[in-house]
């Protein structure tokens, strides 16, 4: 029954997820790709729990959704001011 469930989601994620990454490479400008980057972490991260792997979806979350845009976004306002 669990099983049933989860089929349409399964089907729904695993059709966002590579249309947000084509998204993040046709982006252009650098702080709307890592907006853009930041949704399709935590679209990996909603297949991760989907597919059962909560342990690397909370992983994914911290670092795709947190670290890495605050990370690029701190870079380029250094960069920017020098």
């Amino acid at each position: 029954m669990i099983v049933a469930t989860l089929a349409p989601l399964q089907t729904v994620i695993l059709v966002l997820v590579p249309v947000a990454a084509t998204a993040v490479v046709l982006t252009r400008d650098v702080q709307r790709q890592i907006l853009v980057n930041g949704f399709y972490g935590l679209l990996l991260v909603v297949l991760f729990v989907v597919l059962a792997a909560p342990d690397v979806a909370l992983s994914m979350l911290v670092v795709s959704t947190v670290g890495y845009p605050l990370v690029v976004l701190i870079a380029i306002a250094r960069s920017r001011d020098k």
